[in-house]
Order: structure tokens, then sequence, then C-alpha cells
């Protein structure tokens, strides 16, 4: 219930552009250096969900920052919003490690990303930052951020159903199918634009899709709920095709979400995996 209270509320409050720096390169990114660092799976979500809020935060406030000296008459390299572009673009990598450092230390495990990492890996990227930059870059991520830094991603809920299901005597390999699970979801963070773009077309049954639609359609592709079902719902589909349908009525049951959109999404992310449209 405060899962799916906390997802309601997110989507209520969801920003115009929501999704913008959930970029498969950006993704990978933090997907390849969390591995590079050994970070556990849920790091890495969150990670990724911290640089999303906090790049549109950052990019809404350096625009009404600029745009108050634009109007107020003052005139120059600093109140031109190219120059705010590349002052962001100069410091992106900066704060995308900021934000691996700061998922890590909200893990229980003993891994953590240390200064001494991180400044070891931007060196290797030939920037010269300090360790009073780096201390800065995550200060300014949780000031940005108003320090609510700790949210709840999509791996949780599907930890989370997976519980419920089996309490409520669904008889499911339960490692297995986590496992899969957790593939399943790296999968959909790395192709998410051709997975939505594809769930989309068969909501609207139109493969050209409005701007209006597509502005309607954020909710949806920014909906935790939905997309944990889908990828238990996917996972069952794959390792345990028997039990398919038992457990999408069971997930049903328990989020509201309708049998056939939990099918519409299945369809989706199989189809991109199966690259057809068999």
């Amino acid at each position: 219930i405060h899962l799916a209270t906390e997802n309601e509320q997110y989507l209520s409050e969801l920003p115009e552009h929501a999704g913008s720096f959930k970029d498969t390169r950006i993704v990978e990114f933090i997907f390849l250096l969390s591995e590079k660092w050994h970070l556990d799976q849920s790091t890495r979500y969150q990670a990724v969900e911290l640089l999303e809020r906090f790049m549109i935060k950052q990019v809404e406030q350096v625009w009404e920052s600029s745009s108050g000296r634009v109007k107020g008459g003052a005139q120059g390299q600093g109140s031109s919003w190219s120059s705010v572009r590349d002052q962001i673009v100069n410091t992106f990598v900066l704060r995308l490690v900021s934000c691996i450092q700061l998922a890590s230390k909200l893990s229980l495990h003993y891994s953590r990303v240390t200064s001494d990492t991180a400044l070891k890996f931007l060196q290797s990227l030939k920037y010269s930052y300090t360790k009073q930059e780096l201390l800065e870059s995550e200060l300014a991520v949780l000031n940005t951020l108003h320090f609510h830094i700790n949210v709840s991603t999509p791996l949780a809920y599907v930890e989370l159903l997976l519980e419920v299901l089996g309490h409520n005597g669904c008889l499911l390999p339960a490692k297995s199918l986590y496992h899969v699970c957790v593939q399943l979801l790296d999968f959909c963070y790395l192709t998410r634009e051709t997975i939505y773009d594809t769930l989309l077309k068969i909501a609207i049954e139109n493969s050209t899709p409005s701007k209006l639609q597509v502005a309607k359609f954020l909710t949806v592709k920014e909906d935790f709920m939905l997309l944990a079902v889908g990828i238990i719902s996917t996972g069952t589909f794959i390792l345990s095709p028997g039990h398919w349908e038992q457990v999408v009525e069971h997930l049903n049951c328990v989020t509201g979400i309708t049998p056939q959109s939990i099918l519409e999404f299945s369809y989706a992310v199989l189809r991109r995996i199966l690259g057809s449209t068999t």
C-alpha cells in the first residue's frame, strides 16, 4: 500500500519532461560503472532515478534563473541559454558519478563508492576535479532534491510483488524468476523508448500517435507499478508459461492493473526481445 501510494503521488506531480534523462546511453553508462564498482542491483536503478530527478530540477532552475536575467535586461554570456547549456553539459559526468556515489551510500551493503575511487575514475576520463569539488557536487544534488534521495526503484516493486505472489500461494520457482525479472528490468531500462513506443501504439491502435497522445502517455512510461507487474508477467511467461494466467490474475487482484494492460506490456517487451511481431 505504501509503494502504491508513493507511486500515485509521484505520477500526480510528474514534471513535463520526466524521462528525458533516461536515454539508453546514460543508463548504460550508469549500469557499466555500477558493475565496475561492484554495486548491487538496487543501487544502479536508484542512481538512474536520482540523476533523472536531479537533472530535470537543475535544468528548470537554471532556465528560470537565466530567463529572469534576460527579462531584467542583463546581457552577455552569463545570460545566454547556450552558455547555461554548456555549463550543464560540462558538469554532467561529475553529477552522474555523484548520483552513483549517493545511491551507493543508501545501500545496506558494505560496498560504497569512496571519493578516491570516484576521483580515480574521473581522472581516467581526463577530468581534473578535486575532492572538494566532488563533495560540492554531492551537496549540489542533495540540495537540489531537498535531500529527498531515498526513492523507491522499480526493483523494490518487483521484489515486493514477488513476495506477495509467494504469500498468496503461487507455486513459482522464486529464485529463477527473480533472476529473470532483474535481467528483464535491465533490458527495459536499456530499451525503454522502443518498448513504450510499441505499448503506446497498441493502446491507441494507431502507428502514428499525436503529440497530445504522447504527452498523456507520460504517466504510463513513469508508472513503476505497471513496469514491475509487466516485468513479473513477462518473466513468468518465459520461465513458467503454465502459471502465467494464474500470475496475471493475482497481479490484477493485488494492484488493480487490468489483465489487458499486463498482457500488452508483456507483448511489447517480448516483441522487443524477439525482434518480430509474431
